[in-house]
C-alpha cells in the first residue's frame, strides 16, 4: 500500500512511498481509507528529528471497514467509520473497535475525518466543565479545529461563549458558529468567565486564567504558542473574587481502554446532518500534502485541512 511516511531529506519531512500493509489484531478491524484531516501536532512532529524516517503517522483518517476484527467486536466489512490512530496517513490501517465510529451512509467522509483529535477533545473538555447553562466559558484558539468545535458545543450546552481568535477576520464565523464574543486576546475581556478551554498555553493561558472567577476552571488541551506561560505573583493570589481557582491539563488518549466508539458516531452524524461545521479551509488529494503542511506550519489556516486519498 502507499502512505505518507516521515522523510526528513523532504521540506515537509514527508514522502509518498509503498510500504507493507497493516496486519490487523484479533480486536481489529482493517479499514480503507478515503480521507485524512491533518493536526498541527503531527506535523510538527513529523518534523521532529527524534521522528525516525520511514514512520507511518496521521491521528485521524475515515473509510471502509474491508476486514472486520476477527474476534466479531466492531462492525461488518462493508461499514463505513471515522478513526482514531497512530498511522492513518496510508490507504489501509489497522484499528480496535474502540477508537472506531460508524459513519452516516450519505456522510463526507472529507468531513467527517475532522472529527477525532479535534471534535473528541472538545467534547470531553466540555463534559468535563460541567453544566455550562447561562454560564460564561472562554475558548482560546477558537478558530483552530479544537476550538471550533469547542465553540459550538459549549453553544449547544447553554454557555455564553466567548472566543479568543489572535485573527480578527475571524470574528464573523465565530459569531455564526455560536460565539456571544470575540475578542483577540484574553485580557481584553472584561466579565469574569466560570471556565476556559486553552489551546494556545503562553501569555494566553496566564491571562485566560485571570479571567476565571472564583471556583473557576481552565483545561489546558494544547500549546499551540510554544511559549512559557510565567505567572506573576499576583496571578495565584486567592482573594475574595478569585479564591479556589484551579489549571487542569488534559490529554485524549489518557486511558488507552476508553471506548470513543459512541462518541465518534455522534460527532460524525452531527457532522454530516449539519449541526456541527467541521471549518474545513484546505481540502485537496494527498498527492499534495505539501502545500497542506506547509500551510499549517505557517499558520495560514484557520480551521482544518482535508487529504482525499486514492
Amino acid at each position: 500500500m502507499r502512505a505518507l511516511v516521515v522523510d526528513h531529506s523532504a521540506a515537509a519531512h514527508l514522502s509518498l512511498v509503498e510500504v507493507a500493509d497493516p496486519k490487523p489484531a484479533p480486536g481489529e478491524a482493517l479499514v480503507r481509507v478515503e480521507a485524512v484531516s491533518l493536526n498541527y501536532g503531527e506535523v510538527k512532529g513529523a518534523a521532529d528529528p527524534k521522528t525516525p524516517d520511514g514512520t507511518v503517522i496521521g491521528w485521524d483518517a475515515a473509510g471502509v471497514v474491508v476486514n472486520a476484527a476477527a474476534d466479531g467486536s466492531g462492525p461488518a466489512e462493508g461499514v463505513r467509520v471515522v478513526t482514531l490512530g497512530g498511522a492513518g496517513w496510508a490507504e489501509l490501517r489497522a484499528v480496535p473497535a474502540t477508537l472506531l465510529g460508524v459513519v452516516p451512509d450519505d456522510a463526507d467522509l472529507g468531513a467527517v475525518s475532522t472529527v477525532p483529535v479535534a471534535g473528541l477533545s472538545a467534547l470531553h473538555v466540555v463534559r468535563r466543565l460541567g453544566p455550562l447553562l447561562g454560564r460564561r466559558m472562554m475558548v482560546t484558539g477558537a478558530s483552530g479545529g479544537v476550538g471550533r468545535y469547542a465553540v459550538q458545543l459549549a453553544a449547544r450546552a447553554g454557555a455564553e461563549v466567548v472566543a479568543i481568535s489572535r485573527n480578527p477576520d475571524q470574528a464573523d464565523g465565530l459569531r455564526a458558529l455560536g460565539a456571544h464574543e470575540v475578542h483577540t486576546d484574553p485580557a481584553a475581556v472584561d466579565r469574569p468567565v466560570h471556565a476556559v478551554l486553552d489551546n494556545v498555553g503562553g501569555r494566553q493561558l496566564v491571562d485566560a486564567f485571570a479571567a476565571l472567577q472564583a471556583h473557576g476552571v481552565l483545561v489546558s488541551v494544547g500549546r499551540s504558542s510554544e511559549s512559557n506561560a510565567v505567572f506573576p505573583p499576583e496571578a495565584l493570589q486567592g482573594d475574595e473574587g478569585r479564591h479556589d481557582r484551579s489549571i487542569r491539563t488534559f490529554f485524549l488518549l489518557r486511558n488507552p481502554a476508553t471506548d470513543f466508539s459512541a462518541d465518534l458516531a455522534w460527532l460524525a452524524a452531527e457532522v454530516a446532518t449539519g449541526r456541527l461545521d467541521p471549518g474545513i479551509r484546505w481540502r485537496g488529494p494527498w498527492t499534495r500534502y505539501d502545500e497542506a503542511v506547509q500551510a499549517l506550519i505557517g499558520r495560514r489556516l484557520h480551521g482544518k485541512a482535508v487529504l482525499d486519498v486514492g
